[in-house]
């Protein structure tokens, strides 16, 4: 390897990094070391990294399938040099790799140099022998690199194959550059020299660095003779399965293949996904794996597998990736589960998308408008992901077309707002914060022993900017050469205290840590001032901290305590630890029951009442899993970590506080449990003080009860009255609904006979749906044979329930007579053929939509 570390894939989730939504280059795992906010003990690395590009800034979602290259998930091979070799030796390696370990013909390979770098034109010239006129300049567009609009930036050398004429564009214009197949690029080689400032100027870093990318799924198809990523063996396990399930065979036909290869691409981005802790959401990383599932489950009913068949294809992308990226073998149960519990949804969602595009037709027909707004199916594909091409055959089949500008107009400015939140954040990282680590070092964190340090104040911000000193009633940030306070990190709050010099008083309200090393303290000076280079006595919130410990210390416990009751399959989707309580996020597919609640309980208690001693050890990382110690994929892991061990019971990665034995945490309750997204449950807890406090209340509560009810067996006596309710209820109901009242002997007075069909329409106010239902069955009950139409208006709003006879539904269907009366009213509805209901706000449509009952039922004759 030349001397170059191998280092291991990081997560697809950046850690420590706000400013991208997944890992999408090899680079991305070693940007502090490029900022120079970051060591690693070696110089020359090189990796095989998993990457992400869809969402956010860098997305290629949209082009899966319909091309040769394109994906959202791939490995992405590269060196990186730190301060150690530069642009000779990394384009002397690369050339060597390719030429004379791959052994690609030199005479196809071209090279691109940014159109002002003469030195690596030379370079290529005199230590690769390639020949002059294969050497082409570009401008920076395409070979200058730089990681943010300001900080580390360079030239770059692209290394590309000639594929051939018959790949091409066909222009006679067509040349290293061109967008089209034919001149394909394999690797690129960025030479980090330059720090480019806030007004554009660039100046020569002390120490130049390498990074370079090769995209595995590339170089693969080119050492296969294959002129398409989709045809290599990556791929032929998945595609096969595929073809399996559907009975199609890839190379049939271009719209096949196009569906194959979006299934073949996504389940591998999906399945990476599951296994990182990320679940389908509608917002941030969760919805764009929604997404990705959603419409690979959309070209798979293209390929005629209506019914969830994603899952199944979990097993061939594990067979053939699992021995280097063992974490999704682990997850396998839990990531078919999670991806059959969405396909699932999916089927709900596009049926409920279908019943809403029908309400859009409908309007649009009433109207007399032929064209369906881009708006309104935009909403529908943001919403609920209703696809396009989908909501266009509905659109045909009706005899109506969608205004496609308008919803392209929608989709580009969704794509711009992703890419402004995006850049908006990408300068956080070249912030004063980074700045700031370079010139101060890290902090040096003191809190795991001592709640009381003497510091010296290093740098004060105050609205984003250096300043010298912060004034008495003034509110900024200090940040010290070393400090006790827990900075906000790995679910637990930052801590709260006060910091004192011999002229001031200064409330600490919050401590974040926004680059990795540095803990910036949030502060109130309430007395005097504080200037820049001042010794200051730092004290942390004891009682508040301990809080924080007991609840931390407690999570650990109840994360052991689900895996136990509930299954391995658990693992810790999220956690926030504060003095007040604490919140787990944790992967299981079924709400709590009580006696499982219980046993959890009971099992975190027994580890309290028996005081296991909480030991802290620092060691590697392989050292760390070969113990059994629990890492958290969310968590970014230094060489060295601390492992929390909670007697033999738990051991986990952690870098947070906690108790010296848990009988400091006193006692545990859990007082919430729920479902936070698909797959992911919610325990909320508390321990110590504030778990007495909500017994005492819970006790309180009883008494007043007791004294209310004025019995001392209140569950039986609120029984009792219950009981006593549901008949008065039912008593009340058959007056409202006229069960033996002349309401229903009104009614059938009022029936009318159409096509010899009875037909009965009734309104009777102030009935709740429930209560419309039964006058309707009572109805229904008396004519045997009919339709009946019953509605009713209470609180501002109308209801419409339509029931149609079993011996009438071959030939009329209640589902489409509500749905279209609701509609007229300017509201929903819908149901099955023999009975549906709707409603509207407009209750003042009502009656005038009541009276075209009759012409709707006649126009509904046949759709049973």
């Amino acid at each position: 390897m030349r001397l170059h570390e191998v280092v291991k894939s990081s997560p697809l989730v950046p850690q420590d990094d706000p400013t991208l939504l997944f890992t999408n280059a090899g680079m991305v795992q070693f940007k502090g070391v490029f900022l120079g906010i970051e060591s690693r003990p070696y110089r020359r690395a090189a990796s095989c990294q998993k990457c992400m590009r869809a969402g956010g800034k860098h997305s290629d979602l949209e082009n899966v399938g319909h091309t040769a290259r394109h994906h959202t998930f791939f490995e992405m091979l590269g060196n990186f040099s730190f301060g150690d070799y530069f642009k000779k030796e990394a384009i002397s390696l690369a050339w060597e790799l390719l030429t004379e370990r791959f052994k690609l013909p030199k005479e196809r390979l071209y090279a691109t140099v940014y159109e002002e770098d003469d030195e690596a034109e030379r370079i290529w010239k005199d230590e690769t022998g390639i020949e002059h006129s294969r050497i082409v300049r570009l401008g920076a567009k395409d070979n200058f690199w730089q990681m943010a609009d300001t900080g580390p930036c360079g030239p770059c050398s692209e290394i590309l194959i000639d594929q051939g004429e018959s790949v091409g564009c066909g222009s006679k214009e067509c040349a290293p550059g061109c967008d089209c197949d034919r001149f394909l690029e394999l690797w690129n080689l960025v030479f980090m020299q330059y720090n480019r400032d806030e007004k554009g100027n660039l100046t020569p870093l002390p120490h130049p660095s390498i990074d370079t990318g090769m995209g595995l799924e590339r170089i693969t198809a080119v050492l296969q003779g294959k002129l398409n990523n989709f045809d290599t063996d990556l791929f032929e396990p998945i595609i096969r399965e595929i073809s399996t399930l559907s009975g199609i065979k890839y190379g049939s036909s271009p719209d096949t293949d196009a569906s194959i290869r979006v299934i073949a691409d996504h389940i591998r981005a999906t399945t990476f996904l599951l296994s990182e802790g990320i679940v389908p959401s509608n917002e941030g990383r969760g919805y764009v794996l929604r997404r990705i599932i959603r419409r690979a489950s959309r070209h798979a009913r293209l390929l005629n597998l209506h019914e969830p068949c994603l899952y199944k294809m979990v097993t061939p992308v594990i067979d053939s990736m699992g021995d280097l990226y063992p974490e999704i073998t682990d997850e396998q149960e839990r990531t078919q589960k999670l991806l059959r519990i969405e396909e699932e949804s999916f089927t709900r969602t596009i049926e409920l998308g279908m019943n809403i595009l029908d309400d859009v037709i409908a309007k649009i027909k009433e109207q007399g408008e032929t064209v369906i707004p881009g708006k309104e199916v935009f909403k529908l594909h943001d919403t609920y992901g209703f696809p396009l091409d989908l909501a266009r055959d509905i659109a045909m089949d009706a005899g109506l077309r969608i205004d496609e500008e308008g919803f392209q107009r929608k989709m580009e400015m969704q794509r711009k707002r992703a890419r402004a939140v995006w850049n908006a954040e990408e300068r956080t990282l070249t912030s004063v914060y980074s700045e700031i680590v370079k010139e101060t070092g890290e902090t040096e964190f003191t809190g795991y022993n001592a709640l009381k340090t003497e510091a010296t104040i290093k740098a004060l911000i105050k609205e984003g900017r250096s300043v010298e000193e912060l004034a008495e009633g003034e509110e900024g940030e200090i940040i010290l050469d070393r400090t006790p306070f827990y900075a906000e990190s790995g679910g637990q709050v930052g801590d709260t205290g006060i910091m004192d010099t011999e002229e001031a008083h200064v409330w600490v309200l919050d401590t974040k840590k926004p680059v990795h090393g540095l803990h910036v303290h949030r502060v109130e000076i309430k007395r005097g001032k504080v200037k820049k280079g001042e010794r200051v006595t730092c004290s942390v919130d004891e009682e508040k901290r301990r809080a924080t410990m007991r609840n931390h210390t407690a999570t650990h416990l109840l994360h052991k305590a689900l895996r136990i009751v509930l299954g391995e399959h658990v693992r810790q989707a999220g956690s926030w630890v504060t003095p007040e309580r604490l919140r787990f996020d944790f992967t299981h597919f079924y709400a709590l029951q009580k006696d499982e609640i219980k046993k959890i309980e009971d099992t975190v208690n027994e580890k309290i009442l028996g005081n296991l001693p909480v030991r802290t050890d620092v060691m590697s990382v392989e050292e760390a899993m070969k113990t059994g110690a629990v890492a958290l994929f969310d968590e970014k892991y230094g060489e060295t970590v601390r492992v929390v061990s909670v007697g033999d019971f738990s051991r986990e990665l952690c870098g947070g506080t906690h108790c010296r034995a848990t009988g400091e945490i006193g006692l545990f309750v859990i007082v919430s449990e729920g479902s936070v997204a698909s797959g992911v449950r919610r325990i909320e807890a508390l321990t110590g003080s504030e778990a007495l406090e909500y017994f005492r209340q819970k006790a309180y509560e009883l008494d007043s009860i007791k004294e209310l009810l004025k019995t001392e067996t209140p569950l039986q006596k609120t029984e009792k009255l219950l009981s006593a309710l549901k008949a008065l209820e039912k008593e009340v109901q058959k007056l409202r609904t006229g069960t033996s009242s002349d309401a229903i002997a009104e009614a059938l007075k009022g029936a009318k006979e159409l096509n010899g069909v009875k037909v009965i329409k009734t309104r009777k106010d102030g009935l709740n749906p429930k209560e419309l239902r039964l006058l309707a069955d009572n109805l229904r009950d008396r004519i045997q044979s009919g339709i009946i139409i019953a509605s009713s208006a209470i609180d501002s709003q109308a209801a419409i329930v339509c029931m149609v006879t079993k011996d009438l539904k071959d030939r009329y269907n209640a589902g489409d007579i509500v749905k279209r009366l609701s509609a007229l009213a300017g509201g929903k509805g819908g149901g099955r053929p023999d009975i549906a209901q709707g409603g509207t706000k407009e209750v003042e449509k009502l009656d005038s939509v009541l009276d075209k009952v009759y012409d709707i039922i006649k126009a509904n004759q046949g759709k049973g």
